[in-house]
Order: structure tokens, then sequence, then C-alpha cells
């Protein structure tokens, strides 16, 4: 009757680790840099647990006695986006990151993608998605064509109104560009960007969908499924591992992710729930919104009781991140930092886990409390036997 979580708290990084200037992201540290943007931090819940043991935070007092295990890790795999750090998490290493595309996607391809959806493309720059759908987004409703458009993560992104192309029509053309997307220009999410509104007033929907590479290697999902665990998915995580071995219900807000972890740990007497809580990434960090994204680090302080509440037994909480986005840097997108990692549960000893050397620690914790893990095979070496009690 084992329960196991990891919540991964989309984008919310902890600061340096040594390979950050190769990123270009020197200097970044979205937790500490939110922090000293407000005047310090007041999160008296996540203080309690010992977020501000795992690195120093501007108004998080370092010497609380915390109730949590606390520490960070380091990236191990090449890249900064949320496929390669939800797979490091479970266990699989990237030896060289995924392709990205700074100026655009070759023609052909382009050409090529048209040919198959039937419709034309405007755009094919790498360009803010809501700056993009603002400039292009009336084209669009006049000509039909797709708004495709990347990031400076490796990303294929093509963004439809809703009343000119139909949903279904628009994850088609999604899988027929991740079908194109393969060999050397194997790209790690095609990502389907619905909008609706009017010119000026152009509103990004919450009908987005993923279509991820599939996993490279075994991962901590595919273990579980093998050793016959039950897995719960919240938010975008079934997207992110291409639906191997995972089913999850999506989320557009942190709420909605928070309420479905407190209903699947009231329901579920036993199994893995695996979780991506989305805004401080998507709706904060790459919008640069500061006031946002400090009020959203309020909201979930002020969730953790209820967090807590439902705990019991042998219950192992993991929370994290998968890479960070300070949203207080000139850059939009994903920064390159290690991640917090505060482990709770009735059992767990509120320990210093330190500086781990991979996220990949994380997955081989949980692997190793549903003894499924595999000697010699995973990339992380779990911290269990120092935390529980």
């Amino acid at each position: 009757m084992k329960r196991a979580a990891i919540i991964v708290l989309d984008g919310l990084g902890i600061g340096p680790c040594p390979d950050q200037a190769a990123y270009g992201d020197e200097g970044s540290h979205t937790l500490g840099n939110v922090a000293r943007a407000v005047g310090g931090l007041q999160l008296p819940n996540l203080e309690r647990l010992g977020l501000g043991r795992c690195r120093l935070i501007p108004g998080l007092a370092p010497g609380v006695s915390p109730t949590a295990a606390h520490g960070v890790a380091l990236p191990r795999s090449q890249g900064k986006d949320s496929t390669t750090g939800h797979w490091e998490i479970c266990g699989v290493i990237l030896e060289r990151p995924f392709r990205t595309y700074p100026h655009g996607f070759p023609t052909s391809l382009l050409d090529e993608f048209a040919r198959r959806t039937g419709r034309g493309y405007l755009g094919n720059r790498a360009a803010s998605g809501t700056a993009i759908i603002a400039e292009l987004g009336a084209e669009h409703q006049r000509t039909g064509k797709w708004i495709v458009y990347t990031s400076a993560d490796s990303v294929f992104q093509v963004a439809a109104h809703e009343e000119t192309v139909g949903l279904d029509e628009l994850y088609r053309a999604c899988a027929i560009a991740r079908d194109l997307l393969v060999g050397e220009h194997a790209v790690s999410r095609v990502i389907a960007r619905p909008f609706a509104g009017k010119p000026g007033a152009y509103e990004r929907t919450p009908r987005r969908k993923d279509f991820s590479i599939e996993p490279v290697g075994t991962t901590l999902l595919d273990r579980l499924a093998a050793a016959g665990v039950p897995r719960v998915g919240i938010g975008k995580v079934d997207d992110l591992f291409a639906g191997r071995n995972i089913a999850s219900e999506h989320t557009p807000t942190n709420a909605d992710a928070y309420r479905l972890i407190e209903r699947a740990l009231d329901e579920t007497e036993a199994g893995f729930i695996f979780v991506n809580v989305i805004e401080f990434d998507q709706t904060w960090g790459h919008r640069n919104d500061v006031p946002g994204f400090h009020e959203g680090l309020k909201q979930l302080d002020a969730w953790i009781p209820r967090l807590e509440a439902r705990l019991k037994g042998d219950d192992l909480i993991i929370l994290t991140a998968d890479h960070g986005n300070d949203p207080t840097t000139p850059s939009t997108d994903h920064s390159r930092e290690a991640v917090p990692i505060l482990t709770l549960g009735p059992r767990v000893r509120p320990v210093a886990l330190g500086e781990r050397s991979s996220f990949a620690d994380m997955g081989a914790t949980v692997a190793e409390y549903f003894g499924a893990a595999s000697p010699g095979l995973a990339a992380g070496t779990s911290f269990l036997s120092g935390v529980w009690a």
C-alpha cells in the first residue's frame, strides 16, 4: 500500500550550476532573483520545509529547523527544456542536446509540412508565442495558414485560431510534424498552440497539446509499469513521455494541479503520482512576469498544509523542478539551473541531502522505494536510505 509522488514545479530553478555559462545563463537564479526583485520572499510553509536551506534565498531564514529532507540537484543531461529535465528525473540522461533552430526551420521541411497538412505557413522564426500570435493572427485568420515558430528550446510550435482551424485538425497537423521531425531534425517537442479572440486581443487557450519524442532509454515509469506499480499523471507529463507508461489529466493552472493532487491522495491507495505544475514556467517565467511569479509562490506556500494534511503511513513526496525560467532576466526562455529537492512524508527524516550530481537521484529513490530499482542500469543514486526512518 505504498504511495509516492514527484511534483515538478516547472521552471522553479534555484540558481547556479557548473556549466551555466556555457548555456548563456550566467546570473540566472529563478528563486533567488525573484526574491531580490520583491524585497525578499515570505513563504512560511516552504521555509518550514527547508527551502531556505536548499540554497540561500532572500527572505527565507536558513537557520530554521526543517521538517523535510532538503537539498539541490544539478542537471547532468545536455539541454534545459522540460522534456530533458523530466527524462533526467526519471533516469534518462541525454549526452547531446536536442537540436534547436534559432534561425527557423529548413524551407524544404516546412514545404513538406504544408503539403501534408493542406495549409501554408507564416512566421518560421524564433519568437515569443504571444508576440507572434499578436503579429500574425489576423493574417492567419484571413489566409488559413499555420503560424509556425520556435524558441531557444528544441520545439516546433504550431499556432491556430480555434474558429479558423478546428482543434482536431491542429492536433493532426502536429502529429504530422512529429512524424517529419525525426533523424537529423529530431526536436524534443511539437506543440499545438490554439488561441482565440480578436485582433489586438488574442489569447492562447488552455487546449495546448505537446507531441514529444519517445524517451531514448528506460525510464522510472517503465520500471514501475514492469513492477506492476499503478501510475497517475497530473499535468503534461504524458506528453513529455509520448504517453509511454503514463496517462495524465492536463491542468491549465497551478490551482488545477493542486486540486488534482489532493484528489489523487484522497482516492489513490497505492501507486506513483507524477505531476507537472505548469504556471511558473508557462504563465510567468516565459513572460518575465515577476509579480505573477511571486503571487504563484505565495499560492504554492498557502497550499502546502493541504498537501501535508493528506500524507499518511509510508507516503514519500518529492517537490522539485526541471530547469529554471528566471523572469528577471532579459531572456524569456528556460535557464540552466540547479533545482530544489524537498522530500517529505511521515517517515522522512529532515536531513540535508546536499548537492546531488543529477536529477536522476530522485527517480532512483522512487524506484528503490517501490522495489523497482535495477542495479547497474539506473542513472541516479537513491537517497532513500538516508531519509527513511
